[in-house]
């Protein structure tokens, strides 16, 4: 995989986003300023760059893709009205009516153009290699409005990466430079005004007409804006207040916000938390004995309730809802809390309990640095406080390394300098978190706990050759084979709290669907 490590480790761990919207009684009413809070400012707003879930929130607004997505995980018309698919390749028929923000008309070419500026290696694309797969070409035909998108072998979710990919139009196309604080697309919004750590200003677009199949821009919201809120309990408070419309809460302020007059709400499945277990060659955790004592030892449904600040769900996979290959990958397939089984394997493993009670083997310590974002909140720093106690009952030493995000992000891929890490996982294919666990380790590849899973290997390789709904056993087969092995270990879905206030909206996967925005009456 060439995408730079960091960025990469960002997709697998930032796109944590969930499905779903808030509903309101009330009718519909049109024009007006419907403002949503950003935990974070979005950065630079180069569609090729957008890793992060807020820049991607943000450029929904402004950006088509050539499909979409329904609540149910089905594949539908966006930009592109039909399509042909091939093991190896995908060809879109685009609509002849969409336009783009500057009035030009968005053509096959315009979307080869955004693939190719992805994949080219001068660009360094975030995106690359993650949402966009490694040796992805596109094809333009402008004359028959079709544009094809190839992968050099086959590959499952060759079609569903085509609702991955903002298409830049227009001016944006000539001079890629013009989209670091402007946006240059043919969604139902335009950015207006861009003022970084403050707010983003986006006005609508009343000839959109080319969304998804049946919806309306007719009576969205005349400005939307995006106003930067870094701390939870301020957003609660202006959302509260009727100075927000739209807030997404993980924290503990819900409760009060779900008590609060007025407010509508919808809880919103976001990413699923789990630890990793490093087995570089001289680490006690390449031991797979090791690694499902561990495991063994930990009561994974408290620990969850501890994580989620008991508003989490039991997992039941990988990838975010709605999920294109749908079971439980989890149920069974994870050892069984059994902390007098946990000791005896690490008996049998060569582990014996030293003077101190920590458990030596060949002169080495059992000793384990556990590494998690400081920046997850107080029940992951309670998670890990609760890991280091269960795992020193059966004779490991526990070292606790909280960091922020971008140290955490060095500390997986240069320095190496730990055996188990809280890291939560944001994606919508399978195929996407492949490059992460399997292939090179990090800091040569994007595989920073050194995974070397044969069965994964094996099925994901035959998964791949074959259509998304063909493959899907397979995919769900690999995911299981992970957990078998304890190469990471779920360990709860956590999800957000989308409240609203004078207003209704619906996100996929972390994207407005534009068409939705309203603004209700007495709002």
């Amino acid at each position: 995989m060439r995408t730079p490590f960091a960025a990469g480790l960002a997709a697998l761990a930032l796109l944590a986003a969930g499905c779903g919207g808030t509903g309101a009684e009330g009718g519909p009413a049109g024009g007006g300023t419907f403002t949503y809070a950003l935990p974070a400012d979005p950065g630079v707003l180069d569609p090729a760059m957008g890793v992060l879930n807020v820049t991607n929130t943000t450029l929904s607004l402004a950006y088509d893709t050539l499909v979409s997505v329904d609540a149910e995980g089905k594949i539908v018309p966006a930009l592109a009205q039909k399509w042909d698919v091939e093991p190896d390749k995908v060809t879109f028929t685009m609509r002849k009516d969409a336009v783009c923000s500057d009035g030009s008309p968005v053509t096959p070419s315009d979307v080869a153009a955004s693939v190719d500026h992805i994949t080219d290696p001068a660009t360094k694309s975030s995106i690359y290699g993650v949402l966009v797969p490694t040796g992805m070409k596109a094809e333009a035909d402008d004359a028959a409005g079709t544009v094809t998108l190839s992968m050099p072998e086959p590959f499952s979710f060759i079609l569903e990466t085509g609702r991955a990919i903002f298409v830049v139009c227009g001016k944006g196309v000539k001079d890629r430079s013009l989209l670091a604080r402007s946006t240059s697309g043919s969604g139902a919004y335009q950015l207006t005004e861009a003022v970084p750590g403050d707010h983003y200003t986006f006005k609508v677009r009343r000839e959109y007409a080319w969304g998804r199949p049946g919806s309306s821009i007719k009576e969205a919201p005349e400005t939307v804006v995006l106003k930067i809120v870094p701390n939870e309990q301020t957003a609660a408070n202006l959302l509260v207040a009727g100075s927000l419309n739209g807030i997404t809460l993980y924290g503990p302020d819900r409760a009060r916000v779900e008590a609060a007059p007025g407010v509508t709400k919808a809880v919103t499945p976001v990413a699923n938390g789990q630890f990793f277990y490093h087995q570089g060659d001289d680490r006690p955790t390449r031991d797979p004995a090791v690694r499902k004592a561990l495991t063994q030892a930990i009561d994974l449904k408290e620990l969850a309730g501890i994580a989620s600040s008991g508003t989490g769900k039991p997992p039941t996979g990988l990838v975010l809802y709605p999920r294109p290959c749908q079971g439980d990958t989890v149920t069974g397939h994870v050892p069984a809390h059994d902390p007098a089984a946990a000791a005896a394997a690490l008996d049998a493993a060569g582990w014996k309990a030293g003077p101190d009670g920590v458990r030596v083997k060949d002169g080495k310590r059992l000793t384990l640095r556990y590494l998690y974002a400081t920046t997850r909140g107080a029940g992951v720093q309670a998670a890990a406080e609760y890991l280091a106690t269960a795992w020193g009952k059966i004779g490991a030493e526990v070292k606790l390394n909280g960091a922020i995000d971008t140290k955490l992000s060095e500390s997986l891929n240069a320095t190496q300098d730990w055996d188990v890490v809280w890291l939560p996982i944001g994606v919508t294919l399978p195929s996407q978190l492949v490059g992460f666990l399997s292939g090179p380790g990090a800091p040569k590849g994007a595989n920073f706990a050194h995974l070397a899973n044969k069965r994964y290997q094996s099925l994901v390789a035959e998964a791949s050759k074959v259509p998304a709904a063909e493959g899907c056993d397979k995919w769900l087969q690999a995911e299981s084979a992970l957990f078998e092995d304890a190469d990471l270990v779920p360990v709860v879905e956590t999800n957000v709290l989308e409240a609203a206030k004078g207003a209704t909206y619906e996100m996929l996967a972390g994207m407005f669907t534009t068409t939705s925005i309203r603004l209700t009456q007495g709002g």
